[in-house]
């Protein structure tokens, strides 16, 4: 399992950049390297806001079903809870991050798109909540962030649907900040996180500590719900259907068992 995680700095912005080919599957150590990141940027006082960036054509196409993670094996739930632990810890940062989303944000990696500030997308952008498609639950904490973004009726659609939701429609949604042409992602986010580093670091902080109060322990409620979900569907048939369809390319079949 090859994961190159990166930190950069660009004046007063970090620049955090990953890389987990070939489609940047999600993985506890995946997110640990990112939420180590974050924490030296939340150390540094002369830092005051991340970009996050990933490279090829997903930003994080979902959980590692099939590497060494093995999420989608006997360890699986074991896995994603390590996973989840790291997520905590990138919810609990101080400073903003804004995303650069190109290609797909998928289940997983639909989570770590929300958990930014804000996300920039271009016309590959593809958005999706994807797990009742796999019979299983949402998770990292997507039952929150979601309808917290974009109100209960469309997050509900989201995650019962699985749609895969694309960029203009994204920004139409609100799931996304900003669309630019393609190839273009990583320039916006740049210069996005610069509008909010030229300000007053303290200010800076002191307002993004009022407006996210108490979302990060929601967040994380959210998650430990989540997980229970999980666990009881992953012993279900469904959830072995909707596994196995995904690895042999063809629909499910579901017989609600």
């Amino acid at each position: 399992m090859s994961i190159h995680v990166t930190l950069e700095r660009d004046h007063h912005v970090a620049k955090i950049h990953f890389s987990k080919p070939p489609h940047n599957f999600a993985c506890p150590d995946l997110m640990r390297q990112i939420a180590d990141a974050l924490y030296k940027v939340d150390s540094d006082p002369a830092l005051r806001c991340s970009v996050l960036t990933s490279q090829g054509r997903s930003f994080c196409a979902g959980a590692d079903l099939a590497g060494d993670t093995a999420i989608a094996g006997s360890s699986g739930m074991a896995a994603i809870s390590k996973l989840y632990n790291q997520a905590e810890r990138i919810f609990r940062r101080r400073k903003p991050i804004i995303a650069g989303v190109q290609g797909a944000a998928i289940g997983a990696g639909l989570g770590l798109a929300m958990a930014a500030d804000f996300r920039v997308a271009d016309p590959t952008t593809r958005l999706s909540a994807n797990f009742t498609r796999l019979g299983f639950h949402p998770g990292f904490a997507l039952t929150y962030t979601l309808p917290r973004l974009l109100g209960p009726q469309r997050a509900s659609w989201m995650m019962l649907s699985s749609e895969r939701v694309k960029g203009k429609t994204a920004l139409d949604w609100g799931l996304v900040d900003r669309m630019v042409d393609e190839g273009n992602v990583a320039e916006e986010t740049l210069a996005m996180a610069h509008e909010i580093a030229g300000n007053a670091p303290l200010a800076l902080l002191a307002v993004r500590r009022t407006l996210m109060d108490g979302t990060a322990n929601a967040a994380v409620a959210a998650m430990r719900r989540e997980h229970a979900e999980q666990s009881a569907l992953r012993a279900t048939a469904d959830y072995a259907e909707g596994v196995a369809s995904v690895f042999e390319r063809r629909p499910a079949h579901f017989i609600g068992s």
